[in-house]
């Protein structure tokens, strides 16, 4: 249920990026999430159109593009895929692996007047 509190969170850089530049309504929000964000899209879709009611962003579109997740491995030094935390190096078979992405949840880009 987390996706309610993110939203609320991107409402308020929506309102307050209006603020600074201007704008008086967004009609499309584009949101980066890493596949290891633990971020429902469904949800997030249902909780963003809830919480953008009656502002600056109501009926806007929006468009979730998902990122993967990516881990430097300690051992053999590679730059691999992952699908989930604890995977194991493709190469080498290691799980001393670092996030380096996937965990991400930004807006990427917004459409407004």
């Amino acid at each position: 249920m987390h996706e309610l509190s993110l939203c609320e969170g991107v409402l308020q850089i929506l309102e307050e990026q209006s603020r600074t530049l201007g704008f008086i309504r967004v009609h499309r929000v584009c949101l980066e999430i890493g596949a290891l964000a633990s971020v429902e899209p469904e949800a997030l879709r249902f909780h963003f159109d809830v919480v953008t009611q009656g502002t600056l962003a109501e009926g806007s579109h929006l468009e979730i593009v998902t990122m993967p997740a990516q881990a430097w491995c300690l051992p053999c030094g590679e730059k691999v895929s992952i699908g989930q935390y604890f995977d194991a190096c493709p190469q080498c078979r290691s799980r001393q692996l670092q996030v380096i992405a996937g965990e991400e949840l930004r807006i990427q880009q917004l459409e407004v007047e």
